[in-house]
C-alpha cells in the first residue's frame, strides 16, 4: 500500500533552487563565545559597552541562542547586566514612545 499523502510526489514537482520556509541552506553553524576567544575569566559589570551587545533594544537579555556566548559566559553576563541595572548603569527597559 504507498504511504498517504504523496509527499515525494509534491517534493518532486517543486521548482528547483526554492527551499520551503524554516529550511537552511547549509549546515548550522554554532557561534562562537566571544569572552571564551579572549580568554575572559570574569565579566565586569561596570563595563557597558560590552553589556550592551546582549541587551535587546527593549532592555531584555539576549538568550544564548542568539547571543553566542557559552553557558557559563551567558551566566555571568545575565548577573553582571542585572548588577549593572542595579546600580543605574543600564536600563531595566526601554525608554517608552511618546504619542501612543
Amino acid at each position: 500500500m504507498p504511504p498517504r499523502g504523496g509527499g515525494e510526489k509534491r517534493d518532486k514537482d517543486r521548482q528547483p533552487g526554492r527551499k520551503r520556509p524554516g529550511q537552511s541552506s547549509g549546515p548550522i553553524r554554532r557561534k562562537s563565545c566571544f569572552f571564551c576567544k579572549d580568554k575572559v575569566d570574569e565579566i565586569d559589570y561596570k563595563n557597558v559597552n560590552q553589556l550592551r551587545r546582549y541587551i535587546s533594544e527593549r532592555g531584555k537579555i539576549r538568550s544564548r541562542r542568539i547571543s553566542g556566548a557559552c553557558r557559563r559566559h551567558q551566566r555571568q553576563v545575565a548577573v553582571a547586566v542585572k548588577r549593572a541595572r542595579e546600580m543605574a548603569l543600564l536600563p531595566y527597559v526601554a525608554e517608552g514612545r511618546e504619542g501612543r
